[in-house]
């Protein structure tokens, strides 16, 4: 794909500014925008430029996967940094700010990974339509720890993102935007790790079972599955139903239910990053096992 004229202007400007450091580290998540920024790096710096993924009890087994995987597409350095959110009993404590917490402590050991391998400038993919989508307290973390975010820098918006993305035939082009596991569990309610898991393996069932957009939210043990409107239909199917009740209760659930409102981002928490829906065209053919 070709960029047109004004965005091909903006990313030679933001890979200039790149060219202009010794050297730099990006928060990496494997997401479209940091995935964008670790190509535009490693075209600018080459050898200089290095992708970090955090690790951390929040991010879905298949999330470092894809990240271990578009860095190898981009061809960009990459390494790997391990902390727990949940050592901060306010990130624990789930109030409003539980993102800034979050925030701060990945983006710190992105900092700390920096200074170990002796460089000064660590970049996020914060962009141009970030800053005004909502309730996004993560963003205050960025600007206190004085991260670089060369899309916003640039006005390179979420759109242009993906064409850029899509220009560097990344395979994340059309990936929909991922909140943290957290941002499953309602304000107000504790954040711990046995949550934490339970939501990732029902997920993982669903992500297998052929749904495109979902969230399996965690009401103190009810659980609460959205999922598209475009993909309802297969969800209230009596088979489906029945598979995920057997499969989410054996996860440690104690209620299964269907929102029939469909998925809506921050459904549970004013903080959760917005996400973007993708068109769902049609649903895949789809097995529901039943539990053993």
């Amino acid at each position: 794909m070709t960029l047109d004229a004004d965005l091909a202007e903006k990313v030679d400007a933001a890979k200039a500014s790149l060219a202009d450091t010794d050297g730099v580290l990006v928060a990496f998540s494997g997401g479209v925008d940091s995935s964008v920024v670790a190509a535009l790096a490693h075209d600018a710096l080459g050898d200089d430029a290095v992708a970090c993924t955090a690790r951390s009890e929040t991010l879905p087994a298949e999330e470092l996967d894809d990240a271990r995987r578009v860095a190898e597409e981009i061809g960009i350095e990459y390494a790997e940094t391990t902390f727990s959110e949940l050592d901060n009993p306010r990130f624990v404590e789930n109030d409003g700010d539980r993102c800034y917490h979050c925030r701060t402590m990945r983006l710190g050991t992105m900092f700390d990974e920096a200074e170990a391998r002796g460089i000064d400038v660590v970049c996020d993919g914060t962009n141009a339509s970030d800053p005004g989508e909502g309730h996004r307290p993560g963003l205050q973390a960025v600007d206190e720890l004085d991260a670089y975010s060369p899309l916003l820098a640039h006005d390179i918006a979420k759109d242009e993102v993906r064409e850029i993305a899509d220009h560097y035939g990344l395979s994340v082009a059309d990936k929909p935007s991922m909140a943290c596991l957290s941002s499953r569990i309602p304000t107000g309610l504790e954040v711990t790790e046995e949550k934490l898991t339970r939501v990732e393996k029902a997920e993982r069932l669903l992500r297998e079972w052929g749904f495109s957009q979902f969230r399996v939210r965690d009401h103190e043990g009810l659980a609460r599955i959205e999922v598209a409107r475009e993909e309802l239909d297969v969800a209230l199917d009596p088979d489906f139903a029945a598979a995920a009740r057997d499969h989410l209760e054996d996860l440690g659930f104690d209620h299964v239910t269907l929102d029939l409102h469909g998925y809506q981002t921050g459904s549970v928490s004013p903080e959760e990053e917005t996400e973007e829906e993708p068109d769902v065209d049609a649903m895949l053919d789809a097995d529901y096992p039943t539990s053993d």
